[in-house]
């Protein structure tokens, strides 16, 4: 649970109530539990990530742009940039993300961090979809009926 999302209280949390009928279940659980974080639960959970590596082959210039882009926002608000890029295709992830920095580092701190808050979540339900179809060899992470 805690590869999923760092707060401990968070993954404690999903953990008790286990185990959940379907992924469905288990999604809602997570989302309840996301929205109870507290601003320690929030600020563990945020230290436990880091600026994502980015793929192989990206240009130097891109690289570049991104590691100061991640880099100022570390500077002003204390934390990796988190972001969810469902829906996104892989060749798009790159300018979602320098997009994101740049549209973001203009919100003040508490507007961030509710922000950085639902993306933390979103990316929880994400990692937790494909722990349970890794787990279960159910295939589509979204598939409603998986037992967890």
């Amino acid at each position: 649970m805690l590869a999923c999302c760092g707060s401990r209280r968070w993954a404690q949390r999903l953990a008790a109530h286990r185990p959940y009928p379907t992924l469905d279940a288990l999604l809602a659980a997570a989302d309840e539990a996301s929205y109870d974080l507290s601003a320690p639960d929030l600020d563990e959970a945020l230290a436990d990530e880091a600026s994502a590596v980015p793929h192989p082959g990206i240009p130097a210039a891109a690289l570049t742009a991104l590691r100061a882009a991640h880099a100022a926002y570390e500077s002003s608000f204390g934390h990796a940039f988190v972001i969810s890029l469902d829906g996104y295709e892989a060749d798009e992830h790159l300018n979602q993300v320098l997009a994101g920095i740049r549209s973001r580092l203009g919100n003040e701190r508490d507007e961030e961090r509710a922000v950085a808050a639902d993306e933390l979540r979103r990316l929880a339900r994400t990692r937790l979809a494909h722990l349970v179809a890794d787990a279960t060899g159910a295939g589509a992470p979204d598939s409603p009926s998986v037992p967890v």
